[in-house]
């Protein structure tokens, strides 16, 4: 098949979770086309079965804001046409679902029929999408589409409990690619170099935005160094840093705790940590969460969204209520504090991690494009 996929091209579990989808794709044959305004952070290879097309905005001074919906929409008719592209997969209800309709209908007029899968990540839905202003387009974007996934079954319930919804959503999960965690290479000498021997080490990967709740990271983490020598790595930029930076001051315990910023070497840090921490306000689906779990470290989090769905109690780590720090510092302490129930844990969430494998969840992504695509033949 020829697919066209079109995704926010950033460091988001939207983002990443489409990029890793096209090239897995590419790998089993298909040709992928991924179509947005810069190249995604991680398309790594551009080759025969995978292409990048920017979508150019021009500057026009009549516009206050420069219309992308409707650049977006001209260069997917376009690309649509140059490729032969038969399918658009479009993550995002606004504005990529939207942008994909308009192309859609210009393309009709042209006697070319290309249909469109569209996935919601939570955003667009929870946050943006429910708004006064914009829930009519979401509506409209998720009903005209010709398949739409959702990457929870929280989500799932969220989207149809806040939109008049009369498409079917199937649930398909977000995925990892399981082979890069298997941590070969990685050296224990390398763990030295965030911390000593005996100090347990905690990680908290996120956007730093107030959904996440940073500040109840700092607090947990708190109370785990008052038990155990122990350190704490933030990876990630965002707007509560600076906040985060002064609770860590004002604790004391600013030479316990170090920031990544935006990095590249998530498989290694994560290679070495102990526990990692989720105390969100709501998630999705919990990407960072897998992917913790996926380098065997289990997850201390909230019970929100989508991430009891993957971070399961007792099993890969605890759930806790949003803004519990006091149930939440228990648990951890209850892993860390015996390595033997913390080495059971490691490999309980390793377990867990199995279930999401790209090669276990793309298969998923294969059928709903081959069902739409003979659904739409018919028609």
């Amino acid at each position: 098949m020829k697919i066209g996929i079109v995704c926010y091209p950033t460091f988001g579990g939207s983002g990443v979770v489409a990029t890793e989808l096209g090239l897995e794709l590419s790998k089993r044959g298909h040709e992928i086309h991924f179509i947005t305004y810069n190249q995604p952070v991680r398309l790594e290879l551009i080759g025969n079965n995978v292409h990048y097309h920017e979508v150019n905005v021009p500057e026009y001074p009549l516009f206050h804001y420069q219309p992308y919906e409707l650049a977006l929409s001209s260069k997917l008719v376009d690309m649509v046409k140059l490729h032969k592209i038969e399918i658009l997969h479009v993550h995002y209800a606004i504005p990529h679902a939207y942008a994909a309709y308009m192309a859609k209908k210009m393309l009709i007029e042209e006697d070319i029929y290309v249909p469109i899968v569209t996935t919601l990540h939570g955003t667009d839905i929870t946050l943006v999408g429910s708004h006064p202003f914009y829930k009519p387009a979401v509506t409209f974007s998720i009903n005209k589409s010709d398949a739409v996934t959702a990457v929870s079954a929280s989500l799932r319930k969220d989207t149809l409990r806040l939109f008049d919804i009369k498409n079917k959503i199937s649930v398909v999960p977000n995925f990892i690619d399981l082979e890069k965690h298997n941590n070969e290479g990685i050296t224990d000498c390398q763990r030295g170099l965030m911390a000593n021997d005996d100090e347990k080490i905690i990680t908290h990967i996120s956007n730093l935005r107030p959904v996440k709740r940073v500040q109840d990271v700092v607090s947990i983490f708190y109370n785990i160094q008052k038990e155990m020598p122990a350190k704490l790595m933030f990876i990630g930029e965002g707007p509560e840093k600076e906040s985060v930076e002064q609770q860590c001051a004002k604790l004391g315990i600013s030479s316990k705790v170090i920031f990544f910023g935006r990095s590249n070497e998530i498989d290694k840090i994560l290679c070495f940590s102990d526990l990692f921490l989720l105390p969100s306000e709501t998630e999705s689906f919990g990407l960072a969460a897998l992917e913790a779990m996926a380098s065997g470290v289990p997850v201390i989090s909230s019970n929100a969204g989508g991430i009891p769905e993957v971070n399961i109690h007792g099993v890969s780590g605890y759930l806790s209520n949003v803004g519990d720090v006091e149930d939440m510092s228990k648990n951890a302490i209850h892993i860390l504090n015996n390595e033997t129930r913390l080495e059971t844990f490691k490999a309980n969430a390793r377990k867990e991690a199995l279930k999401f494998d790209l090669h276990e969840i793309v298969p998923q992504y294969e059928k709903i494009y081959e069902e739409t695509l003979a659904k739409c033949l018919v028609l």
